[in-house]
C-alpha cells in the first residue's frame, strides 16, 4: 500500500508540471530577450488569448537567433513560432 501512495504522488507531480500554465512576460522582458538573441525591439511579442506562444516576427531569422528564441521559449514553458511578414516599403 505504501508503494501505491508514493507512485500517485511521482504521477502527479509529473502531470502537474505539464499543466502549468504559462506567465505573461512583461513587453520589457521580451525586448531585452530579443535584444540577447540579436533581434530588434518589438520582434518578440506574447499574445494573452495564447499565452504559451512566442511569436518571433523577423524574415529569415539566421540559425543563431532562432535557437537563442528556441532555447529561451523552453526554458519559460512557450512554443516559439517564427512568422515572416513583408514589409511593402
Amino acid at each position: 500500500m505504501r508503494c501505491k501512495g508514493r507512485t500517485t504522488l511521482i504521477a502527479f507531480v509529473i502531470l502537474s508540471a505539464c499543466a502549468t500554465p504559462a506567465q505573461m512576460h512583461s513587453e520589457e522582458q521580451l525586448n531585452q530577450v530579443a535584444l540577447g538573441c540579436g533581434l530588434a525591439l518589438g520582434e518578440l511579442i506574447q499574445d494573452e488569448s495564447q499565452k504559451k506562444l512566442l511569436l518571433v516576427v523577423h524574415n529569415n531569422p539566421p540559425t543563431r537567433q532562432r535557437v537563442c528564441v528556441f532555447q529561451w521559449a523552453r526554458k519559460n514553458g512557450l512554443k516559439a513560432v517564427f512568422v515572416n511578414m513583408d514589409v511593402p516599403s
